[in-house]
């Protein structure tokens, strides 16, 4: 059975972003189709739990390999240990581990206090370009999970060496785990749009050796 691929994009984020639309454009290369759910429909009441329950059902399908984008990649790691038998590998770009933690401690605690008294969160929502109200049942929600997921699976994870959002420690933390997991370090912010040409032509050779994609040569190398 060919492994099915999925997509997972990052917070405030949409299935439109240019990493996902990079890495769908490329796999129709090779006759390869993503898919990428829109994981929050109603931003202003998301929650990790919420992002479960619409990306779920796709991996449980069959045989399936994860790509995920920071929020995304947190949620795929969850997902991975939830359903060991149903994936087969992860592609992590800058995996946002203690998500509740560090949105914590960037809001600082009036902030915070503010966001609790108040129950929403002016956020500027990249994927709709304005800004959306986030109710604090994101934050609330969160603290109920692990703070790094510990899957099974095989898993390249990338990280940027300028990333401002998620500290290098937690993804190499990540890789150093377990076996088979593999981390990269890129010159790159936490977009990381900068090496979408390197970081394709190492998911290329993950996605081929997990029986994926095929390992013939592709535009660019």
């Amino acid at each position: 059975m060919r492994l099915r691929i999925v997509y997972l994009h990052g917070f405030a984020s949409s299935p439109a972003s240019m990493k996902a639309s990079f890495f769908r454009s490329r796999l129709r290369e090779l006759g390869l189709e993503m898919q990428v759910p829109d994981l929050a429909p109603d931003f202003r009441r998301v929650t990790i739990t919420s992002q479960l329950e619409v990306a779920e059902p796709l991996v449980t399908r069959g045989p399936t390999v994860l790509l995920g984008s920071s929020l995304g990649g947190y949620l795929a790691t969850i997902l991975a240990e939830r359903h060991p038998e149903a994936i087969a590998g992860l592609v992590l770009f800058a995996p946002a581990f203690g998500f509740a933690r560090r949105w914590q401690q960037r809001l600082g605690p009036d902030a915070l206090a503010r966001w609790r008294r108040e129950r929403t969160l002016p956020v500027f929502h990249y994927g709709k370009g304005r800004e959306e109200k986030l109710s604090v049942k994101l934050l609330d929600d969160a603290e109920q999970f692990a703070e790094q997921p510990d899957p099974a699976c095989p898993a390249l994870a990338f990280a940027g060496s300028r990333d401002e959002s998620v500290p290098l420690d937690c993804v190499a933390s990540f890789a150093r785990a377990r076996a088979g997991r593999e981390l990269v370090v890129l010159d790159a912010g936490h977009e990381m749009t900068e090496v979408l040409d390197s970081m394709w032509h190492l998911t290329h050779g993950f996605l081929a050796s997990l029986g994926a994609a095929p390992a013939s040569a592709h535009r660019g190398f």
